[in-house]
């Protein structure tokens, strides 16, 4: 009696709630009333039992090794003569070179320049713009009169001559400004440099205002060095911006290049990652692109008045990373058609880091670096100077 009982309440777990309820419920019985179970009924009891699944992916398992998928033999030979016409691969920097260069600041005597220069241009010395910024008139007449009568080589494109904002409309020009406005050179004097006024914008004023004013209405290119603080927050931006929007009339022939702005003055203990945030940053965005809705001003790519480093010498590769964080924003802002180089810091002052060939071979790297196709580098580094300073614009 007590087997049979046994068996319904197996079958009955088959049935209803499972096998694990119904082995429970056995047990329950076997222990309660101690009945003995023979063997022949625990074979027959276990040979109905079903058989419990496998767990997931025992069955499924790899054994050996994975086998890896097979490539075309196409996926490693070069592309077709067609493929590559469209889609040729991007120069490598390293060997992206202008074919011609306009140095557009040489602040120190020619001889130096050339000996310096002649060790990565060799040929390809187009000519340069002479800075005679801090000299007296004198001086400059001097030196003027000097390029004139015997031409260099490199050709002198133009000179710039000191010229003061605050001073207001000049009312007795030196004799280099005496012919006014500064007309081009004819056939016959092709070797005659342009006369550049070279200012020095430190805060506005009326009479800065006034002077700009003058300079542009009368033809004259104007060379705006920004040597004021230009700190986030403290409103240099907005006063030079209130500069240009009062000194620049609508209709004018005179150009202004502005430097010391490319790269703008920096802080060089700040990390980068931090500078991408930081409001001087930001604020530099911000104001170049304002700069850039005047159609007759350029900027002036020139070396950075930055601290040297620990043991007076150049970080290149620091100096690189930030320089073309600053030149990034510049050039969504004035393209590649408004940037000027030049070799020289934008005032006397600032110490000279680098030599013009080092100089030339960091800015050369900065735009490479950047993606930068051969015909934008020779409109940066020969074409932009030659169209603002050269005395007969080229065709």
């Amino acid at each position: 009696m007590a087997a049979d009982e046994l068996k319904e309440t197996i079958a009955k777990g088959e049935e209803g709630s499972g096998l694990s309820q119904a082995g429970v419920k056995c047990n329950t019985m076997l222990h309660e009333k101690s009945l003995p179970l023979e063997p022949s009924t625990l074979t027959t009891t276990m040979s109905t039992l079903p058989e419990l699944p496998l767990s997931p992916g025992v069955g499924a398992r790899r054994k050996g090794p994975k086998s890896l998928p097979r490539l075309p033999a196409s996926a490693f030979s070069p592309p077709n003569t067609g493929t590559s016409e469209q889609f040729p691969l991007a120069p490598s920097p390293s060997t992206l070179y202008p074919e011609k260069v306009i140095d557009a600041q040489v602040s120190e005597s020619i001889d130096v320049w050339t000996a310096d220069a002649s060790k990565t241009l060799e040929d390809k010395a187009e000519g340069i713009v002479i800075s005679l910024v801090g000299k007296i008139p004198e001086e400059v007449t001097a030196a003027v009169d000097s390029i004139r009568s015997k031409p260099p080589t490199p050709p002198v494109l133009a000179v710039l001559v000191p010229f003061s904002l605050e001073d207001g409309i000049p009312t007795n020009p030196p004799v280099y400004l005496s012919s006014l406005p500064p007309s081009p050179s004819t056939p016959s004097s092709p070797s005659a440099p342009r006369i550049v006024l070279a200012a020095t914008y430190t805060r506005f004023s009326v009479p800065a205002v006034e002077a700009l004013k003058w300079a542009v209405e009368q033809g004259h290119s104007v060379d705006l060095s920004i040597q004021t603080n230009l700190r986030a927050g403290e409103g240099a931006w907005e006063d030079l911006e209130e500069l240009l929007s009062k000194a620049i009339p609508e209709k004018h022939q005179g150009k202004v290049i502005l430097s010391n702005i490319l790269p703008p003055p920096d802080d060089l203990t700040l990390p980068i990652v931090k500078l991408l945030t930081h409001p001087t940053y930001n604020d530099y965005q911000s104001q170049i692109a304002t700069l850039s809705l005047y159609a007759n001003v350029s900027v002036k790519f020139l070396p950075p008045a930055w601290p040297l480093g620990g043991e007076g010498n150049v970080d290149k590769k620091e100096w690189k990373r930030r320089i073309k964080m600053y030149v990034g924003p510049a050039l969504e802002a004035f393209g590649y058609e408004r940037i000027i180089f030049g070799s020289s810091p934008a005032s006397s002052s600032h110490p000279r880091a680098l030599s013009s060939s080092e100089w030339f071979e960091l800015a050369r790297e900065c735009f490479a670096e950047l993606g930068t196709e051969q015909e934008d580098l020779d409109v940066v580094f020969s074409g932009n100077a030659r169209k603002v300073y050269a005395a007969v614009p080229s065709s």
